[in-house]
C-alpha cells in the first residue's frame, strides 16, 4: 500500500514539476515572476525580450503615453519604424523628445567604424561605409519628422556604445549589443520606475548627452 501511495505521489508531483516547468516557458507567467523578483530586489526589471523586435508593440505603446522621450542609438532604424509613430503625430507626441545618434562624419577607425566591423563579421552584405551612410539617412529622417515637432532636439556622440537605450518618464528599454547580432536580434530589457535598471539607463544616456555636440534640426518656419 505504501509503494502504492509514494508511486501516486511521485507521478503527481512529476506531473506538477512539468505543468510549471511548461508555463515558465511562456512569455507572461515568466514576466511576472520577473517582476516579483524585480520588486523584491529593487532593480525595476519588469520583462525580458529575447530580442528586440518583440518588445516594439509594447515600446510603441508607451510612447504613446510619454511625457518625455529619451533615446540613445547605435544606428537609428528604429525610429523610422512603426512603434516610434507616436513621436511624429501632432496630436499625442511628446513635449520633449531628446535623441543621440553617432556621428557619421567621425574620423576613420572611429567607434562607428569599429562597430561596422562587428557587424560585417556576421552580415556579409555589410560594407565598411554602410553603418555612415544609414545613420546619414535616418538623420534625414528625423530632420523631416521634426517638421511636426517642435519639441525635438537631436546631438550626435563619438564614443564606446555597447547598449541601445529608449526611455520614457515611466519606463525604459534596454537593448545590449552583441559582435554576432543586429541590435533588432538582440536581448532588450524593460525596466519601470522607480528601479536601479531605470536609474542606470537614464545615467548613461545623461552621461552619452553630455559629451555630444548639438545636430541642429530645421524646422519650418
Amino acid at each position: 500500500m505504501n509503494a502504492f501511495l509514494l508511486g501516486i505521489l511521485s507521478s503527481l508531483a512529476t506531473s506538477a514539476l512539468l505543468l510549471a516547468l511548461s508555463l515558465l516557458r511562456a512569455a507572461r507567467p515568466l514576466w511576472r515572476l520577473t517582476a516579483a523578483c524585480s520588486w523584491f530586489t529593487g532593480t525595476g526589471l519588469h520583462r525580458v525580450y529575447r530580442r528586440q523586435a518583440a518588445a516594439e508593440q509594447a515600446m510603441g505603446q508607451d510612447l504613446a503615453r510619454a511625457q518625455w522621450v529619451k533615446v540613445l542609438a547605435g544606428r537609428g532604424n528604429i525610429l523610422t519604424r512603426e512603434a516610434f509613430t507616436p513621436l511624429w503625430s501632432d496630436t499625442i507626441s511628446p513635449a520633449s523628445v531628446q535623441i543621440l545618434l553617432p556621428d557619421p562624419d567621425t574620423p576613420l577607425d572611429s567607434w562607428l567604424d569599429r562597430r561596422s566591423h562587428n557587424i560585417a563579421r556576421f552580415d556579409p552584405g555589410f560594407t565598411p561605409d554602410l553603418l555612415r551612410s544609414q545613420v546619414r539617412a535616418n538623420i534625414d529622417y528625423l530632420t523631416q519628422a521634426a517638421h511636426a515637432h517642435t519639441g525635438m532636439r537631436l546631438r550626435r556622440y563619438n564614443l564606446p556604445h555597447a547598449c541601445r537605450v529608449i526611455a520614457t518618464d515611466k519606463a525604459a528599454y534596454l537593448t545590449f549589443y552583441s559582435d554576432n547580432a543586429h541590435g533588432r536580434n538582440s536581448p532588450c530589457l524593460y525596466a519601470r520606475s522607480p528601479g536601479l535598471l531605470y536609474t542606470i539607463a537614464l545615467q548613461q544616456f545623461d552621461t552619452t548627452w553630455a559629451n555630444s555636440t548639438e545636430a541642429p534640426i530645421t524646422q519650418h518656419p
